[in-house]
């Protein structure tokens, strides 16, 4: 019984949040939710959910600290190498071939996927023809984007990661450290917007050739993850390139067929073309 009266507060206070803020994490997996929203309570003093979502509703401010509860905020640079070798030599020859590129990073979080996007078209001779669009909903993650800044303990992971995934160039060539800290070049924001949009709610906003969005599908069930790769879908161009986290997949989506398997193991996907 504890357990159903958590749920049954759980979706009042879910809904709660959609009409007096308009985000929207009902669709949103009901195990990692319950496991957030728990961390959340303790973390806020609550004894349950309802006094949690009084607090929530009531307080504006506390709204933007549970942001970073229910949004994940786990990312490295060139996350999984052979994702990043695999648009090197295998997506990066098809971009060569556009006189522009819209790169869409959604979810971008704190920004080390966005940079490392940006560094690899660096590398590539792509960063000039090239806008990125980095979105988030969580607004202190939007601001820690644009800063830049990451701890100093986690550069060698960043470096081993760059040069793993076929790196041309040491990555310290992009940061300067100093004070524990590594703050990377403002350069590598000059062809960056960065935008609050939520895969929930929001629209398409432009025509891409690339889209990443790695590791957020999972936390979706499976009706807000067939609502997200029909909108992906319908923002990339024809012959354009999805990719998506090591264990996401599309295959259960109403817009499937509109897609081939480019790079299976690494699950990059090309709509409308064939390998």
């Amino acid at each position: 019984m504890p357990d159903k009266i958590e749920d049954i507060e759980i979706h009042l206070l879910l809904e709660g949040i959609y009409r007096q803020y308009h985000y929207d994490f009902r669709g949103y997996s009901m195990a990692s939710v319950k496991r957030r929203l728990l961390q959340a309570r303790t973390h806020f003093g609550c004894a349950t959910f309802s006094a949690l979502q009084e607090k929530v509703l009531h307080n504006p401010v506390m709204l933007e600290e549970l942001l970073s509860y229910m949004t994940v905020q786990v990312s490295e640079f060139f996350r999984d190498p052979s994702y990043f070798r695999a648009l090197r030599e295998k997506v990066i020859p098809h971009l060569r071939t556009y006189p522009s590129l819209k790169i869409w990073i959604a979810g971008c979080s704190s920004g080390e996927e966005l940079y490392s996007f940006v560094i690899l078209f660096r590398e590539e001779g792509l960063e000039e023809k090239s806008i990125f669009y980095a979105t988030d909903i969580n607004p202190d993650a939007l601001r820690k984007a644009q800063a830049g800044v990451y701890a100093l303990d986690r550069i060698q992971l960043f470096t081993e990661n760059h040069r793993n995934s076929g790196g041309k160039s040491s990555l310290s060539d992009y940061y300067t450290a100093g004070y524990g800290a590594a703050t990377f070049d403002k350069s590598l924001r000059q062809r960056v917007v960065f935008s609050d949009h939520s895969l929930v709610t929001d629209a398409v906003f432009a025509e891409m050739q690339l889209i990443s969005c790695r590791n957020v599908l999972i936390y979706f069930d499976r009706p807000l993850q067939d609502r997200v790769i029909g909108l992906f879908n319908d923002s990339l161009e024809r012959k354009g390139f999805l990719g998506l986290g090591s264990k996401e997949s599309i295959r259960f989506s109403s817009s499937a067929a509109a897609f081939s398997d480019f790079s299976r193991e690494e699950k990059i996907f090309q709509k409308g073309g064939t390998p």
